[in-house]
Order: C-alpha cells, then sequence, then structure tokens
C-alpha cells in the first residue's frame, strides 16, 4: 500500500520538522508549507490525504486556507486538522465551521498528534460494507461513492460530516450520546470536546437543508435522526 501523504503548515521551522520527523516515523509522506499561499498551491497540487494547518500564517492564514480548500472540488473532502496557539473556544468554532474536521492547541504533544491523524484518516477511509446505500428522511447516502442527497439534490459533506450523519442514519431512531459520537466518529473522547460535536451537527444540519429537522436534539442527551 502508498503511504498516507500529510501536509503540514507551520510557519515556524523548529514546530515544522517536529511534525514531520514523527509523521515520517509512523510511515507518512510528509509534505511542507510554511505560508498560506504556498500551502493552498501544493494542497491543490498535490491532493494530500489530509493537512495539518497552523492558523497563524504569513500572508494567507490558515482559516483563508482552509476555506479555499473546501471550495474546491478536488480537494473539498480533504481531512484537515488545524494545529494552532489560539485556545480560545471562539476561535476553534471558527475553524470547525469552515470544514475543520479536528483541532491541536500549542503547546502539544506529537504523538497526540500522530494519534489524532492516524484517527481522522482511519474515519475518512472507513465505510460501512454491508450496505452500499442508506436512505431516511428524504436523505440518500452512497456509502462506496461517499456522495449524499437531499430530497434529489447532491450536497458536499466534508469527512467528518459523512461519517457523522452516517453513524445518525445507521442508528435511526436512537439517541446518541456526544461521548458515543465521539467515540464512534472522532475515534476519541476528551472532556472539553462536547462542543466539537455541537458545531458539527450545526454544520451538517445547514448542508441537509430543508431537512435539516431530521436531526433532533435530545436536551441533555445527543442527537438522532428521526423516526417517522
Amino acid at each position: 500500500m502508498s503511504k498516507s501523504k500529510i501536509l503540514v503548515v507551520e510557519d515556524d521551522p523548529d514546530i515544522l520538522n517536529l511534525v514531520a520527523w514523527h509523521l515520517k516515523a509512523a510511515d507518512y509522506h510528509v509534505l511542507k508549507a510554511q505560508d498560506g499561499t504556498h500551502a493552498l498551491e501544493t494542497a491543490l497540487a498535490e491532493k494530500p490525504d489530509l493537512v495539518i494547518l497552523d492558523l497563524m500564517l504569513p500572508g494567507m492564514d490558515g482559516l483563508e486556507v482552509c476555506k479555499e480548500i473546501r471550495r474546491n472540488g478536488e480537494t473539498a473532502h480533504v481531512p484537515i486538522i488545524m494545529l494552532t496557539a489560539r485556545g480560545e473556544e471562539a476561535d476553534r468554532i471558527v475553524g470547525l465551521e469552515l470544514g475543520a474536521d479536528d483541532y491541536v492547541v500549542k503547546p502539544f504533544s506529537p504523538r497526540e498528534l500522530v494519534l489524532r491523524v492516524q484517527a481522522v484518516l482511519r474515519r475518512s477511509s472507513t465505510l460501512e460494507e454491508e450496505k452500499s446505500h442508506l436512505q431516511a428522511e428524504g436523505i440518500t447516502v452512497d456509502l462506496e461513492a461517499h456522495r449524499v442527497w437531499v430530497d434529489g439534490e447532491e450536497t458536499a459533506l466534508t469527512a467528518t460530516e459523512f461519517n457523522l450523519l452516517l453513524e445518525l442514519m445507521s442508528n435511526r431512531g436512537r439517541v446518541l450520546s456526544r461521548d458515543r459520537l465521539l467515540d464512534r466518529v472522532w475515534g476519541y473522547q476528551f472532556d472539553g470536546y462536547a462542543r466539537t460535536v455541537d458545531t458539527h451537527i450545526r454544520r451538517l444540519r445547514q448542508k441537509l437543508g430543508p431537512r435539516a429537522d431530521a436531526v433532533e436534539t435530545i436536551r441533555g442527551v445527543g442527537y438522532r435522526l428521526r423516526e417517522s
């Protein structure tokens, strides 16, 4: 099997080389960029399997790079992990709203970052093999093609949004707690990450448009896909 290709975007050369070293040790192929413009050019040219993206970059900042990656049809589904010194909740939510799949706050453990990369890549490539399609509430999911239609109109989801919808549709009518969704969709459970689930649910509802209310909030518990 070919190695997964990871693009690391970081303007601090020491951090860039540290992250690259740990990823190479984990048998990933690493691409590097130290500014936003080079990062976007590399992402569009190389089509990496995952991007680790700093927010504070010279020229085009990380949020703008994330936005442009999501706008391009050829890179829209590439998972993005934001690596940033901005630990405030508002900054994390903005990143998630723009399409980031996960975030790691500096200072960070390189080993934890590698585990996050593994978890994101695993969930972006794992599909349920026993069914090729799921349908509910006007929503159709093609698992093999990784495509989603709402009332016959295709909508583009990120890898995380796709897997979140897949988990809800596979358990239609059942209430799934935030911890359950973190474990099944993100592959981990950490204190304070409940807002990550909430933010992705909000983005998923936006993309479901007229079928947004199919995803119900069960206060104090979690979420479920409505069972008519």
